[in-house]
């Protein structure tokens, strides 16, 4: 789902995936519609955040958020 960039790594896939998948989801919900960006920037901050403490569950999260754009046409 998520692609590999030409940015720096960290050697670890699991992070490489979660920053790459970090970058598209903050760029989809910039593009989002005002009226519901702030609620999903607030879901994209909580992930962010988790990504701190536990990357594993955090890029879970995230792929379920994308998933979650995707399927709904930009609407959680």
């Amino acid at each position: 789902m998520m692609t590999a960039s030409a940015g720096p790594g960290w050697n670890d896939p699991q992070l490489d995936a979660l920053a790459d998948g970090l970058r598209v989801a903050h760029a989809r919900v910039a593009a989002l519609p005002a009226l519901v960006r702030p609620q999903m920037t607030r879901h994209l901050l909580v992930i962010t955040d988790l990504a701190k403490r536990d990357a594993a569950l955090a890029l879970r999260r995230l792929e379920s958020f994308l998933e979650a754009l995707d399927r709904d046409g930009n609407v959680l």
